[in-house]
């Protein structure tokens, strides 16, 4: 049976599109220290920085921020991430205006649905199992959803079915509208990463075993 990523080179695994009729090339958005949007805007302002992302990514329908990516301007201010100094994305964030539905890229079993509240959190989020007769199990997270959307644990979701919604200020951690898809195996579960979307610069060295790249699970 095939590992995560590999199952993304298989002609018997079809891979489903996150979002419906995604156009034209991403709009990079650039949140690393060297970020030239840190010096306009106080990074917790996030209303400002939507004003600020409307208005840079005029000709762009959706946008991108990578994964690994060191975010210490972004997350040094907020206490869950600078205690334990967790910087290193482990998600690829994808933009989109608030209300856009999320599909499904593989069929799924709801492992968990629910809200992580406070600011620089998840707010709505959404754990699917994958698994079938050709890959190993794996799991993808999906965060920063609305809360009044999500599905119910247990519940089975088709490939490329929509199974929720990107949320607001008010019900995503207060961030950009934006939701944060990141692949989780097995062993990042075991490992305590199951809402951990940053990691520390010492356990990069380990985190293609438990929170590989999403790249090859994205689908336009």
């Amino acid at each position: 049976m095939l590992h995560y990523p590999w199952i993304a080179y298989s002609d018997d695994i079809e891979i489903h599109p996150l979002f419906d009729g995604l156009k034209g090339d991403p709009f990079f958005v650039d949140l690393s220290p060297n970020s030239p949007y840190f010096d306009q805007i106080d990074v917790r302002d996030q209303p400002a920085f939507q004003r600020l992302l409307d208005k840079a990514m005029q000709g762009h329908s959706w946008g991108v921020s990578a994964y690994l990516e060191n975010r210490e301007m972004l997350l040094g201010t907020t206490p869950q991430f600078s205690g334990g100094k967790r910087f290193f994305h482990l998600g690829l964030d994808v933009i989109l205006p608030r209300g856009t539905p999320v599909h499904a890229p593989l069929a799924a079993i709801v492992a968990e649905a629910g809200y992580e509240a406070g600011d620089g959190n998840y707010g709505g989020y959404v754990l699917l199992r994958h698994e079938g007769t050709a890959f190993e199990p794996f799991y993808t997270l999906y965060g920063h959803l609305a809360k009044d959307r999500l599905p119910a644990e247990g519940q089975q979701i088709e490939a490329g079915e929509a199974f929720a919604r990107i949320g607001d200020f008010h019900e995503n951690g207060y961030w950009f509208f934006h939701v944060h898809f990141q692949v989780i195996t097995q062993a990042g579960l075991d490992a305590g990463f199951k809402l951990k979307g940053d990691c520390t610069a010492e356990q990069l060295t380990r985190i293609d075993h438990w929170c590989p790249s999403p790249l090859p699970l994205f689908r336009k």
